[in-house]
């Protein structure tokens, strides 16, 4: 079985993917990690920009439905059906 997903870009993520919102179908059992992972695989400008040694790189923001993954079980964090999740890139301080 599979369920939808809305993903959400931001900054030059977004330019990467192309669009702000989109859509996916993933597997019920997805994590945030499976969901970040499967991003790099698909756009040629995420590759390495979202996942290090198997984890959320430093300093980027995933949310899901508004609450950093971080705070929950990072790239574990189970999904269910119509939940959003959000990538930001590192802010560039200064």
């Amino acid at each position: 079985m599979a369920m939808e997903l809305e993903l959400r870009f931001f900054a030059t993520f977004r330019d990467a993917v192309g669009q702000k919102e989109l859509a996916t179908t993933v597997p019920d059992d997805a994590t945030v990690g499976d969901v970040l992972s499967m991003l790099e695989a698909e756009y040629e400008g995420l590759e390495g920009q979202l996942l290090e040694d198997g984890a959320i790189r430093p300093q980027l923001s995933v949310l899901k439905n508004g609450r950093d993954v971080i705070h929950m079980e990072g790239v574990e964090t189970p999904l269910e059906p119509e939940d959003r999740v959000s990538v930001f890139p590192p802010v560039a301080g200064g």
